[in-house]
């Protein structure tokens, strides 16, 4: 297991809960969570390109671009609903149940994916032990939410 690996999971974690209120901050003086969401993805984008220069890759033909399946695309469509979502719910929810609540959902998702080895993703049967872990995550959301 490689820790460091671990550690960035963990303190990306922490950033994208910071990130929701430096969001929920940046609505309310947009006054629109859309614009909010735009200028988000807007500066990630930009400091991605950049990072793209930076690293001196190199764009696939246009005719490679083509062929990519619609349902790749969508990635950009899902980060927008969740950023649009978490703006708009994190001040009437509370972040902990904001967190705990999307945590979950990506935990079963992620069991899931992993169980059938959907989407590319390496094949991890559903066995006791991950079934235990989701539900022990699943109980603490309840306990998180119920406050």
């Amino acid at each position: 297991m490689n820790y460091f690996y671990l550690l960035l999971a963990f303190i990306v974690g922490l950033a994208i809960t910071v990130q929701a209120g430096v969001n929920a901050n940046l609505r309310q003086a947009m006054a629109s969570p859309i614009l909010a969401a735009a200028i988000s993805f807007g500066s990630g984008f930009v400091i991605l390109v950049l990072l793209f220069l930076a690293s001196g890759g190199s764009t696939p033909p246009a005719e490679t671009i083509r062929q990519v399946s619609w349902w790749k695309w969508m990635g950009g469509l899902m980060g927008a609903v969740y950023m649009i979502t978490v703006i708009v719910s994190v001040t009437k929810i509370g972040t902990a149940n904001l967190v705990s609540l999307s945590v979950a959902g990506q935990l079963v998702a992620a069991l899931v994916l992993d169980h059938y080895g959907l989407l590319g993703f390496a094949h991890h049967p559903a066995n006791t032990w991950r079934l235990l872990g989701v539900f022990l995550i699943i109980a603490g959301v309840l306990l998180v939410v119920k406050n």
